[in-house]
C-alpha cells in the first residue's frame, strides 16, 4: 500500500480503516500495475493516468467509486455523476465483497473512459481501448 494511502486510512476511525484496508488491499492486488496516490485529497488508482478506482470517507460510509462503472453492467454498481462513473457504499467492512469487488477491477482495467483528456476534450468523454 503506498504511504499516503496508509496515511489517509490511519486517520480514520477503525470500522472505516478496515473497510479502506481491505479495499486497498484487493485494488493493489487486482491492479498492481496502477498508480497510486493521494488525488483530491482521496486514495485513487490510475492506469496510463486515468483514474480506474478510488475512495473516500462520507459522512455515514465509504464510497468504493469507479471512474468508468456504469459501462460494467454489473449488479451492486450505482451511477454517481454526470459521466460514466458507478458507486458502492459500505458502512461495515463485511460489507465488503471481495469476490464481487475482485470481478469490478477486472472490468476497471478493460472497460475505461478518457478522463485523463476530458478537459482537453472539453468535456467530451471518449471510450479507450
Amino acid at each position: 500500500m503506498h504511504a499516503d494511502t496508509a496515511a489517509y486510512n490511519s486517520h480514520l476511525a477503525p470500522e472505516d480503516r478496515a473497510i479502506c484496508e481491505i479495499l486497498a488491499r484487493e485494488i493493489d492486488h487486482h491492479l498492481p500495475e496502477a498508480e497510486n496516490k493521494i488525488w483530491h485529497r482521496h486514495p485513487v488508482w490510475f492506469l496510463a493516468g486515468n483514474p480506474i478506482v478510488g475512495y473516500h470517507k462520507l459522512k455515514d460510509c465509504v464510497r468504493l467509486l469507479f471512474w468508468s462503472g456504469r459501462s460494467f453492467n454489473e449488479p451492486g454498481l450505482k451511477k454517481e455523476g454526470k459521466f460514466q462513473a458507478a458507486e458502492v457504499r459500505y458502512g461495515r467492512a463485511a460489507q465488503v465483497d471481495t469476490e464481487q469487488l475482485a470481478t469490478w477491477l477486472r472490468k476497471a482495467r478493460e472497460i475505461q473512459w478518457d478522463y485523463k483528456n476530458i478537459v482537453k476534450r472539453r468535456g467530451v468523454l471518449e471510450r479507450l481501448k
